[in-house]
């Protein structure tokens, strides 16, 4: 009788897909970051990129305006700009509790979805904190949702009118709780292109005539998170919009999606027929803003960032604006910039070729060109000091 070979081996059964290097998953998600080459007008209006990307960092003012100059071909801001002041894109919390610019239909969609991912848990913490004690959320939510919505009102308006109802509670921790119960919108000219503004909020039915909708699907969400950042983990994923428990989500979607594995053998996901450039293909400079998503969007970095850079793009709470030479974070800048000219200062971590350094200059010379008032500007290299 023949004898039987069982083979106890943890990985003899664990199956393998096919590896995609650090440079190989750098490519792809420049090329649905739309970064690999700037997007022709006639392929993606400004509203289908923001939809894309779905949203845009949004702490500050100016950053969703130099996140579209780096991917879509004669941008101009004034169109982002118009877009805000019809009312088709507007500012508000979503994923993980941070200020997004979404298209309308995705405030009102996305931020119920995301509710648990980021507001929630905010809202969490400051209840812990003690500074809302006897204040329900539920009354916080009606209330805040009248007074906002009879007058949209600034934070300052907002706290005060709320501490006549909570007179014990902590101010700016009521502040924090309303805007994670009620999905606030920042009206204009809050986030207009050459203007200003105080945060002024109201709610995003309000502000858009239109009733809330119905939650986007995880599975929706997912599949529009790999479009635009795959091939990607659970944990990239969970990591992108502060959801827990996203296994289950991508175990019903395996069926149809493509499954690979990164270097170290964590398992990668993505749509079958989004794109995956060759590792070798060229990808040019590309200045970002400070909060862009592409570098706080997986939980595993080194696609973009290596090692030896992580902290170098952060001073406390604020994120340095960054570059990337050959797909790659190589260094940070900033802009300083009058009536009558600008500056434009760029630290870069290592050295860079006399090909790369006139690359680099050339592509600053399109940002300033598209996004500086002024024609007078001076751009300037220094080594990055920590």
């Amino acid at each position: 009788m023949a004898s039987k070979t069982t083979n106890n081996s943890k990985t003899a059964n664990k199956t393998t897909h096919p590896v995609l290097g650090k440079r190989a998953l750098n490519r792809a998600t420049l090329d649905r970051q739309l970064l690999l080459r700037r997007v022709p007008r006639s392929e993606m209006s400004v509203k289908a990129a923001v939809e894309h990307l779905v949203g845009l960092q949004a702490q500050n003012v100016k950053p969703p305006y130099y996140a579209l100059a780096a991917r879509l071909d004669a941008f101009d801001p004034e169109e982002l700009s118009a877009l805000m002041a019809s009312r088709e894109v507007a500012r508000l919390v979503t994923m993980r509790s941070t200020i997004h610019t979404h298209s309308a239909d995705d405030c009102l969609a996305l931020r119920p979805l995301m509710q648990a991912g980021g507001p929630d848990r905010e809202l969490k913490i400051f209840q812990a904190r003690g500074g809302l004690a006897g204040v329900g959320t539920d009354r916080l939510a009606a209330l805040g949702r009248e007074l906002v919505e009879e007058e949209p009102m600034t934070m300052k308006q907002l706290r005060e009118a709320l501490l006549k109802e909570w007179p014990d509670a902590d101010p700016f921790s009521l502040s924090v709780a309303v805007r994670c119960v009620l999905p606030l919108v920042q009206i204009t000219p809050r986030g207009l292109w050459g203007r200003s503004g105080q945060v002024t909020l109201t709610t995003a039915e309000h502000w858009f005539g239109r009733n809330a909708q119905p939650a986007a699907s995880a599975d929706d969400a997912v599949l529009r998170y790999l479009a635009a950042f795959g091939p990607a983990s659970v944990k990239d994923m969970q990591t992108w919009c502060g959801l827990t428990r996203m296994r289950e989500v991508f175990e019903r979607l395996r069926p149809g999606l493509a499954v690979f594995q990164d270097e170290k053998g964590v398992e990668l996901f993505d749509l079958p027929d989004a794109p995956r450039p060759d590792a070798e293909t060229p990808a040019p400079p590309r200045f970002l803003p400070e909060f862009d998503n592409l570098l706080l969007s997986h939980a595993d970095r080194s696609r973009v960032l290596g090692g030896e850079q992580k902290g170098r793009t952060w001073r406390g709470n604020q994120a340095y604006s960054t570059l990337l030479v050959d797909g790659f974070l190589a260094g940070i800048w900033q802009l300083a910039e009058t009536k009558e000219s600008a500056t434009l200062t760029v630290q870069v971590f290592g050295k860079l070729t006399r090909a790369q350094r006139d690359e680099v200059t050339e592509e600053a010379e399109r940002m300033l060109t598209t996004m500086s008032a002024t024609t007078a500007y001076d751009i300037r290299f220094e080594t990055f000091l920590s």
